[in-house]
């Protein structure tokens, strides 16, 4: 793993919405896994785009 780690806003605009969803889905347990990092929430890259690629398979 050589990406950097992404922050809610790096992953909101890979998704293509609102930072803000991020953060509620957060409190509904709910979109990619992130990790607490001090005060700071972090993705892993690759985790983020599992979670969307097993979003596909549900629909399919």
């Amino acid at each position: 793993m050589n990406e950097r780690l992404w922050g809610p806003k790096d992953v909101a605009q890979y998704l293509d919405i609102p930072v803000q969803t991020i953060y509620q889905w957060r409190t509904k347990n709910y979109g990619p896994p992130g990790t607490r990092i001090g005060k700071h929430v972090r993705f892993v890259p690759e985790e983020v785009r599992a979670w969307v690629a097993s979003l596909r398979k549900d629909v399919a």
